[in-house]
């Protein structure tokens, strides 16, 4: 009886949290974090708006040293994905595609670079994955563009 009890409590907590913290806030929360995350990473590799910085090459050819691919044509695509990806975050368009992306990223930062960092790499993961799942909520361009989209011809 106890325990009934308690679970009731515990349900009409969570449906009361539910209410007071919509799914559109969390979807933007997790984008903007996530984004900041990714773009702040990416100004440290980069001059101006498009210049690929030599310490970010040397970075890639020393420290990172990914298997497959040139360091020169590794730290221009990171430096450019972390830039690009995260901007389509805050926007909201593209979102699942950017979080694709920048989850795919975190994948391989985790197997060939720093696989110590699997506690940062988690977060990371986690709100990838919440975006990829979920969709980037009302407070989006792409919110925006679908829903008018396959809004009815009367009422566009």
């Amino acid at each position: 009886m106890a325990l009934g009890a308690l679970r009731t409590t515990h349900d009409r907590i969570a449906q009361r949290l539910a209410a007071l913290v919509p799914q559109d806030l969390v979807a933007l929360a997790a984008r903007f974090g996530i984004g900041a995350t990714f773009w702040l990473s990416g100004r440290t590799k980069m001059e101006g708006v498009i210049a690929v910085t030599d310490g970010a090459i040397d970075l890639f050819r020393e420290e990172f040293r990914l298997p497959l691919i040139d360091p020169v044509v590794a730290a221009h695509m990171a430096a450019w994905a972390e830039t690009l990806f995260p901007m389509l975050l805050f926007l909201g368009l593209f979102t699942r595609l950017s979080a694709a992306a920048l989850l795919f990223m975190t994948l391989v930062i985790q197997v060939f670079v720093y696989p110590s960092g699997w506690p940062d790499h988690i977060l990371w993961f986690t709100a990838l994955l919440l975006i990829l799942a979920r969709g980037p909520g009302a407070i989006s361009l792409d919110h925006l563009v679908w829903s008018r989209a396959h809004a009815p011809a009367a009422a566009r």
